[in-house]
């Protein structure tokens, strides 16, 4: 019964990061920011989903098989959105309406060094 509700828990918890994702995709207008709420939903919604199927199911084969998932989509999926924001700045030809590109400056090295 102890298992049965810790992994309704991470599945109702995954649950309520997918609606956050799902909100976050279709408030933001810009596409990083859509990206990066995306990304946060496929990371640790899904992770989350997947622990409490782990739970639920016990120590078994198909516990294993959703490990092995768990720890594909934590490789695969901050990899792949990076790469596609990174296509997305290097492709944009309205970029500069939206972000500022920085650079440092001598006073700013200045500042890191005295931080450190």
């Amino acid at each position: 019964m102890i298992r049965t509700i810790i992994a309704a828990a991470f599945i109702i918890f995954g649950l309520l990061l997918f609606a956050v994702e799902i909100y976050g995709v279709n408030r933001f207008s810009f596409i990083m920011n859509r990206m990066h709420a995306a990304a946060i939903g496929d990371t640790l919604a899904m992770m989350s989903c997947m622990a409490g199927l782990i739970i639920y199911s016990g120590f078994n084969f198909t516990s294993l098989k959703l490990l092995l998932v768990v720890v594909f989509l934590c490789f695969s999926s901050p990899v792949s959105s990076h790469l596609i924001m990174n296509l997305e700045v290097e492709t944009n030809e309205k970029a500069n309406t939206h972000y500022e590109e920085e650079t440092l400056t001598d006073e700013d090295d200045r500042l890191d060094d005295e931080e450190a």
